[in-house]
């Protein structure tokens, strides 16, 4: 539901130099997402009317990268004014000029930030009656964090940026998460006052909660029992570790769900991955994007699904998919490579080391072992030799291959496309076929077999090969 009364504000402007990357830190990703989507996708969940993305440094990239999956979202450029007071500042100035309720701002590089942990902390806002509540953690290395300075009574006095932190201030465990819960109003109010008279130079939101004090109001604050949802990403280790962290939430969750996740240290799943129960991962597993996985099927090991569709109780081991369906109780693997449009009916095999690729494999079909089907259309029942290889290419552009239901092709068979297989077709072994094979036909590819006898001694000799041959000559 759609709370009028709560806007929702995103940091995503800083450059994020430590990472040292083309790329904007907050599209960064981990689980699927870049770690702003992450923030959104949780902002989204919460339903405010409201939500604006704060955006500056590699502006255009960040919005073409967002706009499409958060069109709720609402970009709001900053200028060249730096810090947090000014992003905030500017998006509380694109907000309807009536608009009179709670603003949640949360930073575009803290993707571990769950709904249920937000909406606890607005409920304590609310509760509180306090204009503005901030998050905080305890923890036991402060370094880098602005300091949660409390008064002779308990309550946030200030707070004190790490470059602006006397030794005493430094020393302070209480951090401030970076996310924050005020009235509309208060913002409004207090924005304008803030200046840039500290180390960085900039205009700190954290200078609202002093400003507050100054004028006897009070702040509240919400301390959070799990200090891994205040985590941000700054370097490419810290992206890593909360990479990890999030991909154990993921991963529990499937197993409560019901899946069998029998090596979760080896195990990824995308948040936007979907498994049913009695399904099971086998170590070293990755399933990625919004790959679905039906009831029964086994996964892995060793094996990478983007964007698969795995049917019930089908098996898929060591394998490499992308954009591939695969049937109700179908087997996949060992070392096969399923690239885009694959789709395996139910019952069908693709075997140890088969490549396959815009291919509709039919019913109880299979596919078992050192092949390549492309741009193929493959019907029920069908047994392609060891070594078919669909050659689809004529250096200039890709055609089809269709084969009909209950076709056999031999080992080693070329099948030079376009060409159709009637039902029922069969090859013989080493067949290259360059022309439609009627049902139940047998194609061949025949050439009468010569033997060159001697050939060997006369112009091998003194080989180990010449000399066994002259044994078992002399033996004949």
């Amino acid at each position: 539901m759609t709370q009028n009364n709560l806007a929702i504000i995103v940091l995503a402007a800083g450059q994020g130099t430590r990472m040292k990357s083309r790329r904007p830190k907050v599209l960064h990703e981990i689980a699927g997402r870049p770690l702003v989507g992450h923030v959104l996708t949780t902002a989204r969940s919460l339903g405010a009317s409201h939500i604006e993305v704060v955006v500056r440094h590699e502006r255009e990239q960040v919005v073409t990268a967002l706009a499409a999956d958060y069109p709720d979202a609402v970009f709001v450029d900053q200028d060249d004014v730096p810090g947090t007071g000014r992003a905030v500042q500017v998006a509380i100035d694109a907000l309807p000029a009536d608009f009179d309720g709670d603003v949640l701002v949360l930073s575009g590089d803290c993707p571990l930030a769950d709904a249920e942990t937000l909406s606890s902390f607005l409920d304590e806002h609310r509760a509180s009656g306090a204009p503005a509540t901030l998050m905080t953690a305890v923890v036991d290395d402060p370094t880098g964090y602005g300091r949660v300075i409390r008064d002779a009574d308990g309550g946030v006095d200030r707070i004190v940026e790490q470059k602006d932190a006397s030794d005493d201030e430094a020393s302070v465990r209480e951090i401030n998460a970076g996310m924050y819960a005020f009235r509309s109003e208060t913002l409004r109010r207090y924005l304008p006052e803030i200046g840039v008279d500290n180390a960085q130079g900039e205009m700190y939101l954290t200078d609202v909660p002093g400003l507050l004090r100054r004028d006897g109001d009070r702040v509240a604050a919400s301390v959070v029992s799990d200090v891994t949802v205040t985590f941000g990403v700054n370097d490419r280790a810290q992206l890593a570790l909360v990479g990890r962290l999030l991909n154990q939430r993921i991963v529990r969750r499937w197993q409560r769900e019901g899946v069998t996740v029998v090596d979760p240290d080896t195990t990824w799943i995308d948040d936007d991955a979907t498994l049913a129960p009695d399904v099971t991962i086998l170590p070293n597993t990755q399933i990625l994007r919004a790959t679905v996985i039906a009831e029964g099927a086994t996964v892995g090991p060793d094996t990478t699904l983007v964007d698969c569709e795995v049917g019930a109780d089908a098996v898929v081991k060591r394998t490499d998919a992308t954009l591939a369906v695969i049937g109700a109780k179908a087997t996949v693997g060992p070392f096969s490579f399923l690239r885009p449009g694959t789709v395996l009916g139910a019952g069908g095999k693709i075997g140890a080391y088969v490549e396959t690729k815009n291919a509709e494999i039919g019913e109880s079909s299979k596919v078992p072992h050192l092949s390549y089907v492309g741009d193929a259309t493959i019907g029920r029942g069908v047994n392609l030799g060891a070594g078919t290889i669909t050659a689809n290419y004529d250096d200039v552009n890709k055609h089809r291959t269709v084969v009909g239901d209950e076709v056999h092709t031999g080992s080693h068979t070329v099948l030079v496309a376009p060409v159709r297989l009637g039902a029922g077709a069969k090859t013989g072994a080493g067949a290259v076929v360059r022309k439609d094979v009627p049902a139940g036909a047998l194609a061949m590819s025949v050439a009468p077999q010569r033997n060159i006898d001697g050939w060997v001694e006369k112009n091998r000799a003194g080989t180990g090969a010449a000399d066994a041959a002259a044994r078992e000559r002399s033996a004949e």
